[in-house]
């Protein structure tokens, strides 16, 4: 309990929040010459690109784009509906869990229930059911809250549940480099 080094904390963390608005509205600016649609996006979206490439507006700004043409391309209805991906919900492997004592939502993913599907509309569904997982988990965020706990349980998982091509490509929804 510093009362000194905790008012020099708040004044820094105010100096930064300042400097990423600032940033924000730029970058604002910036993808909505490029993409119309970029004006539906909030703000803490945009601020989390930013974040991701250490306030650095052109590579925050390029990433932003790909996302969007991604998110159109892949979710071109705004959303993934439940009747999309029937086969995955009914394999109960993904759960909204209520919240922690800090209001993070929590997140339950069953390994050992998941089943992988034959052919490349398996992987489709898949991902798609990890698109419509983190849609949910982003929407039961309360603001200004940004994150959210996932709990991933293995119990019963093994090498009948191993989808490598799945694996890859919900590594490739979530930008997590793979080396094979």
């Amino acid at each position: 309990m510093n009362p000194l080094r905790d008012e020099v904390a708040a004044n820094g963390a105010q100096g930064n929040n300042e400097t990423e608005q600032t940033n924000v509205r730029l970058m604002r600016a910036n993808v909505e010459k490029q993409n119309p649609s970029a004006k539906d996006v909030d703000d803490l979206l945009i601020m989390r690109f930013l974040r991701s490439r250490k306030l650095d507006i052109e590579k925050a700004s390029t990433h932003f784009l790909k996302y969007l043409e991604w998110r159109a391309r892949f979710v071109p209805n705004g959303s993934i509906s439940e009747s999309e991906i029937p086969s995955e919900l009914g394999q109960n492997k993904v759960f909204l869990s209520g919240w922690d004592k800090t209001r993070r939502p929590i997140s339950v993913v069953l390994g050992g229930r998941h089943v992988p599907a034959k052919g490349t509309e398996g992987i489709e569904d898949l991902r798609r059911l990890m698109v419509y997982s983190l849609d949910k988990i982003c929407a039961s965020m309360s603001r200004p809250n940004e994150k959210f706990v996932s709990i991933l349980d293995l119990e019963g998982w093994g090498y009948k549940n191993c989808d490598i091509r799945g694996y890859i490509g919900c590594l490739a929804i979530m930008q997590v480099p793979f080396k094979a």
